[in-house]
C-alpha cells in the first residue's frame, strides 16, 4: 500500500472546554498518513492521479481555522470524514495534537485510524 503523508501541519483555531480556551485561538497539530495508490500518477506524472497533499492541507487549513470545537476527539472524527468523502481517501491515519496544553509535555492529543467503511452518510 502507498501512502501520502502530511506532518506537522499547524493551525490556529478555537479548541477546548475550558471558559479561557472559548475566548482565545490556540494550536493544534496534524500528523496525517493517508493510503492512495501512487502507481498512476508516477507512470503519467498527471497530477489528477495524485492524492494533492496541497489540496488536503489547504481543505483542512479553511475548515479547522474556522471552526470551534469543544474537543479534539470531535475534531479529529470531522477531519477523518472530510477526508474520506471529499478525497475518496480509503485509509488514513489520524494523530491531533494540541501542543503545550498539559504542563511538562511536548503535546496531548488523539490518534484514529478510519477506513472507507467508517464513512457516514
Amino acid at each position: 500500500m502507498d501512502k501520502v503523508f502530511v506532518d506537522g501541519l499547524e493551525i490556529e483555531t478555537i479548541i477546548g472546554i475550558y471558559d479561557w480556551e472559548r475566548e482565545i485561538k490556540q494550536i493544534v497539530r496534524i500528523d496525517l498518513v493517508m493510503a492512495w495508490d501512487n502507481k498512476p500518477a508516477a507512470k503519467s506524472e498527471n497530477i489528477e492521479l495524485a492524492l494533492n497533499y496541497k489540496d488536503v492541507s489547504k481543505r483542512l487549513i479553511s475548515f479547522i481555522s474556522g471552526s470551534e470545537f469543544l474537543l479534539v476527539e470531535t475534531m479529529a472524527e470531522a477531519i477523518a470524514q472530510i477526508l474520506l468523502k471529499e478525497f475518496n481517501i480509503p485509509w488514513l491515519e489520524l494523530k491531533l495534537s494540541k501542543p503545550g496544553a498539559i504542563r511538562g509535555a511536548k503535546a496531548v492529543g488523539v490518534m484514529i485510524e478510519r477506513t472507507a467503511a467508517d464513512k457516514e452518510d
